[in-house]
């Protein structure tokens, strides 16, 4: 993740530099992560 971008958070796999990366808006990924945090991804065993 990276937040030193102004206006985006970019998103890819650090084991392939090369390959895409997902942009969000800074206030879609902040919501994002308050949704995992509070458990909403969660899964059952």
């Amino acid at each position: 993740m990276a937040d030193n971008l102004p206006g985006v958070i970019g998103v890819r796999d650090s084991k392939n530099r090369s390959g895409p990366a997902l942009r969000f808006a800074p206030d879609v990924w902040r919501a994002f992560i308050a949704e995992v945090k509070s458990g909403s991804f969660d899964v059952a065993p």
